[in-house]
């Protein structure tokens, strides 16, 4: 009789153990037969558990101090066919004691390997036409779980003369190659090889993250540098102590940070006995951010690694108790006079908050520490701003919390302390030169990649409005091809390009008149419509049409898609008529006079506009500004002449706030403000709320006025880089504009010996595609997601996904190019 089942839990799975041996001499035959009885989900063949042996399901590993505990490794066969090399491989994990799971096409591999987290993978690579096994692994490896996978690739066996190089394989993301070796032996021997080779180690790597949790969780100050002094890690205690986010340390010498002269006087000594593997202990003076002493006692420990030499060492510090004390003494004097309590933090303004940062599960003495002087730094400001308000909610609400409650509230006040809030961080994706620089150049001023404090000052462009401008007809006199070229213009599949040949490159004025007609702007502001077609020139006027991609039919094609979200039935019922005419204004208006050059650029030559604006918001300040210049400076164009006092302010605040909108810079912070203040609140109350209560909750977000001011930037944030959202040839034609831009930029860098803002847009070398791609990922995915699932959007989402795959697959066959080559 076999032992009853059992379940036990392990590296974050929950495995399911029969506890019944089967025969160790199940031959291939037996062994297939066994796999095609089992349960078939979607074509994916499971193997009954109680056919497997399980002598090797649980193993012990010792990991330096550490004992881990290793569960039964699960295999995922993906054979399009039955042979003997799979019928091989399922033997060997029969003998081995492994879990396997046979699938027969990539669609099924890849859903097992998401529910299961298979650590071996070994895909047929010897038949392409069943599947790509590159493609496949490429889409496994795209995945967060693949990381801890060991991916085999089954190729077929070759003479030494045409012995194929392994880098493709590499490079689509396969650990090893095997040589077809239907052998029973081999197979078991390259499994058991992978378990004790890459399985283990990644085992081990998984292991890690334990440590550095507790690194992270830890009270006393640690810090991390190479065997040169290179600064490899820091805590969280460790930046509260000394005032330095990690990002300011990280990679640089212990030289190159702010240290006290005492320390210096024995730097030597110290050196002298960690170099010969010794630790050492003593005091140690240093000076933080604030240029504050802080006296600490310190242990410094040698780590020895490769080739029995000092790799890495390790810094554990906390402060003196003459610095605890005088925190408890401030406490004390905080219950007793809030003057007092200004007094003593500016005595020493770094012990007050040295505990706050720090996280310690010690007991409740030093929760309430840091609690009273986290209230201490708040109750001292002299002006309470919302911010403000928030910490003091959090730190009432720490006084009665338990202590893991009051930690994590903790790692809430440290959050809310950065001046980064809605900018995530790279991640991964800051390996990819294309995400880097195509962010970096977008983002940034690019103060950053300049070497000294030089600028190299370029001349203001003049781009006066010709006096001798023929104005364009009414709207019933629109010569018959523009007519025709403007029949779909409510649609989303509308060809701005159809429109832009037709009128010459000169789109601007007459879609403008057609679709200002439609919303009623001209009687709402009260002018005629030959001042709005006089204001329509001038604005137009101002675009370059030099330029590849910021010309008027990109500011067409921007007021085309703020027209179509307009008529979406969720932005109809939150906006008023001022803030559909001031989204349609802004739309226009929101590239005038761009140079085709990025704020980077600008601000690296010194240009007088960088200059005009402090390097902040160049272009979009310029845009705002130079659209309000150019429309009351004459009366024949000015739009707004007639309009109230009151109502022309709004409509201006309006319309700069949706401009400044499209600066990149602050893209995640309205992507993530708009999710959180009105799809997640959306969301709940269509979950939770009845049908009256639902339709009042829902007006009152929809239509409060901080919400509004939300849904108008988001508006214009999608319509001015919804290209990715068209139809796949307008897709194609916008992103080859922006790369001749982009590449027209980098020439010019090159040229004026200026720094280079996007190297990888160099028009030589440059991937489109890749470029593409990385823009979706980046900008485009998540910020569509949200306005989908507000404005419902199913279009652009499908367009979307299509012009994805189009770049993917571009991408995939190494192609640079907009498109395919003939066939």
């Amino acid at each position: 009789m076999g032992c009853a089942p059992s379940i036990h839990i392990s590296d974050s799975r929950v495995v399911y153990q029969s506890g019944k041996d089967s025969d160790d001499s199940n031959s291939p035959h037996q062994t297939n037969t066994l796999a095609q009885q089992g349960n078939s989900v979607s074509g994916l063949f499971i193997k009954s558990s109680h056919t497997s042996t399980y002598k090797a399901a649980v193993r012990e590993v010792q990991f330096g101090p550490m004992k881990l505990r290793q569960d039964q490794l699960q295999v995922l066969l993906v054979f399009a066919k039955e042979d003997s090399q799979s019928n091989g491989f399922c033997w060997a994990c029969e003998k081995a004691g492994f879990k396997c799971n046979i699938a027969r096409t990539p669609e099924t591999a890849l859903e097992s390997f998401l529910d299961k987290h298979h650590e071996i993978i070994i895909i047929d690579h010897r038949h392409s036409r069943y599947f790509d096994a590159e493609a496949l692994c490429r889409s496994i490896r795209a995945t967060k779980p693949s990381e801890n996978t060991v991916i085999v690739a089954v190729v077929r066996r070759q003479s030494d003369r045409d012995e194929a190089s392994i880098m493709p394989l590499i490079s689509a993301g396969f650990t090893r190659r095997y040589v077809e070796n239907s052998n029973i032996m081999a197979c078991y021997n390259e499994l058991i090889q992978l378990e004790f080779g890459e399985v283990l180690a990644q085992f081990k790597l998984r292991a890690c993250n334990s440590l550095f949790t507790t690194l992270e969780k830890s009270q006393e100050a640690i810090e991390i540098t190479s065997e040169d002094h290179i600064i490899q890690y820091v805590n969280p205690a460790f930046e509260s102590t000394m005032g330095y986010q990690k990002d300011e340390l990280i990679g640089k010498e212990l030289t190159e940070v702010p240290i006290n002269e005492k320390k210096s006087d024995f730097l030597d000594t110290i050196n002298c006995c960690i170099k010969t593997g010794k630790e050492w202990e003593g005091i140690y003076y240093a000076k933080n951010k604030n240029g504050d002493n802080i006296q600490q006692n310190v242990k410094i420990i040698p780590v020895f690694g490769h080739r029995g030499k000092i790799r890495h060492y390790v810094s554990i510090s906390r402060p003196c108790s003459d610095n605890n004390k005088a925190e408890k003494q401030c406490q004390r004097v905080q219950a007793e006079s809030q003057t007092d309590i200004q007094t003593c933090r500016h005595k020493d303004r770094r012990k007050g908050s040295l505990d706050v940062r720090s996280t310690t599960s010690r007991g409740s003495d030093g929760s309430s520490q840091r609690r009273h002087s986290s209230m201490a730094r708040i109750h001292s400001m002299t002006i309470e701003a919302p911010i403000t308000k928030v910490i003091n909610i959090i730190n009432a609400a720490q006084e009665s919390s338990p202590t893991p409650v009051a930690e994590a509230l903790d790692r809430v006040l440290e959050i809310l302390r950065t001046t980064e809030l809605y900018s995530p961080q790279l991640g991964t994706k800051d390996e990819d030169p294309h995400t880097n620089d195509l962010v970096g150049g977008l983002m940034t001023d690019g103060l950053r990649r300049l070497s000294g404090n030089e600028y190299i000052l370029s001349a203001k462009q003049v781009h006066p409005v010709s006096s001798h401008m023929v104005l364009a007809l009414s709207l019933s006199d629109i010569p018959p091809r523009i007519t025709q070229a403007m029949e779909n213009e409510e649609d989303w599949e509308f060809d701005i390009f159809e429109l832009e040949a037709a009128t010459h490159k000169r789109p601007l004025v007459y879609l403008g008149l057609k679709t200002f007609a439609r919303f009623g702007v001209c009687q709402f502001l009260n002018c005629s419509e030959a001042t709005l077609r006089s204001w329509l020139h001038v604005i137009e006027s101002n675009y370059h049409s030099s330029n590849a991609y910021h010309n008027s039919t990109h500011s067409a094609d921007v007021l085309h898609a703020t027209a179509y979200f307009l008529c979406k039935e969720r932005v109809k019922e939150s906006l008023d008529q001022i803030d559909e005419v001031a989204a349609l204004i802004a739309a226009t208006v929101h590239d005038v006079d761009h140079p085709g050059r990025t704020n980077s650029f600008l601000c690296n030559a010194g240009s007088e506009l960088a200059i005009l604006y402090n390097d902040t918001a160049v272009l979009e300040s310029h845009h705002a500004a130079l659209a309000f210049q150019l429309t009351t400076r004459d009366d024949k164009c000015n739009i707004f002449k007639n309009m109230e006092r009151n109502e022309y302010r709004t409509l201006r605040q309006a319309i700069i706030d949706m401009v400044l909108a499209t600066e990149m810079t602050k893209h995640f912070e309205h992507v993530n403000k708009f999710v959180n203040s009105i799809n997640k609140p959306l969301a709940a109350v269509e979950e939770n709320g009845g049908i009256l209560e639902e339709d009042e909750a829902v007006k009152n977000i929809l239509t409060s006025p901080e919400n509004r001011i939300l849904i108008k930037r988001m508006l214009i944030k999608c319509a001015d880089i919804s290209n990715p959202c068209r139809a796949l040839q307008q897709c194609i034609e916008w992103a080859g504009r922006i790369s001749e831009e982009y590449f027209a930029q980098t020439d010019e860098e090159k040229r004026k010996g200026l720094p280079v803002v996007m190297p990888v847009f160099d028009r030589n070398t440059c991937s489109i595609p890749k470029s593409q791609i990385s823009f979706v990922d980046y900008f485009i995915t998540d910020m569509f997601d949200a306005w989908d699932a507000f404005a419902d959007l199913p279009n652009l989402m499908q367009h979307l996904d299509n012009n994805f795959k189009y770049w993917k697959s571009l991408d995939e066959r190494q192609l640079k190019t907009l498109r395919p080559p003939p066939e």
